[in-house]
C-alpha cells in the first residue's frame, strides 16, 4: 500500500494585471513571444502576491520539462528571461 499525507496547501493567486501586462508589452518590444499560462507549481511568487504586486516569468525549457533534474534552460533563454525582468523592473521604477 502507498500513504500519502498533504503537508502544505496555499490557494491560487491572481498575479498583478499592470506588471503581467508590462511582462508582455517588454516581451514583445524585444521581439519574444509571449503568452499567459497557469502555473500549478508552488512558487515563492504565489506567497509574496498576497502582500505585494507581483508577476512571474518563465522561460522555455528544454521539451517542456520543469520541477525536475531532467530540466535544461539554454543561457541565451535565461539572458532573454533576465532582460525582460530587467526592462519590467525599469519601467515600474520610472513610475
Amino acid at each position: 500500500t502507498v500513504q500519502a499525507e498533504s503537508l502544505a496547501r496555499f490557494e491560487p493567486v491572481t498575479f498583478d494585471a499592470r506588471i503581467v501586462s508590462l511582462v508582455e508589452e517588454v516581451a514583445g518590444a524585444a521581439g519574444l513571444s509571449c503568452r499567459r499560462i497557469t502555473s500549478g507549481a508552488g512558487h515563492d511568487a504565489q506567497m509574496i502576491a498576497r502582500i505585494a504586486p507581483s508577476a512571474m516569468i518563465f522561460v522555455p525549457s528544454r521539451g517542456g520539462i520543469s520541477h525536475n533534474p531532467a530540466e535544461f534552460t539554454a543561457a541565451g533563454e535565461l539572458v532573454a528571461g533576465a532582460n525582460i525582468l530587467l526592462g519590467v523592473a525599469a519601467r515600474l521604477a520610472a513610475d
